[in-house]
């Protein structure tokens, strides 16, 4: 229909044809994306949010403390020390080890020598004479006869400690306990020593037996 005869016909009276409604398209509903929502809300899903820079650290956590370094000099005074404590404890260990190590040696020659005076001990029940000598320290004294008071005091007899007893022993066993064990012999006389090195060997200078020292 040209232009002319659509003018004709709204001339007489003629109504346009209406035109169809449009309707609008209806677009598909998106559900909301968390992660999305997250990124827009500037958090990005599942992370903390990152501390801007130049911002205050944490309140919670506390910043590592840098320890300083030790001078060569503080290294070199520990090293000192610890080697100065490593060998005091290795001579406590050593003198620990020498002094068991005398008393084990100590204990054989007492006993060895105990070995050698079974019945060899010369002292008589009935003897009345007191002869008197220094050992330990301490006057002690071995009762002797006549006879043996001479002997004594000529070097062919001797004494010899053991277990707190006296015993008068000839010189030469005497000699041979001394080999053994040294601080077992009590009273060793030399014939040839002066008197005056000796002087309890003269009957006169006897000490009393009531006297204490």
């Amino acid at each position: 229909m040209t232009d002319s005869l659509r003018d004709q016909l709204l001339g007489l009276g003629f109504k346009p044809a209406p035109k169809p409604e449009r309707k609008p398209e209806r677009r598909p509903e998106r559900r909301p994306d968390p992660n999305h929502a997250g990124k827009q809300a500037g958090k990005p899903a599942g992370k903390p949010a990152a501390r801007p820079a130049g911002g205050k650290p944490n309140p919670g956590s506390r910043p590592p403390q840098s320890r300083p370094a030790r001078s060569r000099e503080e290294m070199d005074l520990a090293k000192a020390y610890a080697i100065r404590a490593q060998k005091e404890k290795d001579e406590r260990i050593e003198a620990e080890r020498l002094k068991q190590e005398e008393a084990r040696v100590r204990r054989e020659a007492k006993a060895r020598v105990e070995e050698l005076l079974k019945g060899q001990s010369l002292n008589d029940a009935n003897a009345e004479i007191a002869r008197h000598f220094p050992y330990g320290g301490k006057i002690k004294r071995i009762h002797v006869n006549a006879e043996q008071l001479k002997a004594l005091n000529a070097g062919e007899l001797g004494v010899v400690q053991q277990n707190g007893r006296y015993l008068l022993v000839t010189a030469a066993l005497l000699a041979e306990a001394e080999s053994i064990f040294p601080a077992c012999v009590a009273l060793k006389v030399n014939p040839d020593a002066p008197a005056e090195d000796d002087p309890y060997a003269d009957p006169q200078y006897q000490v009393p037996d009531d006297l204490v020292w």
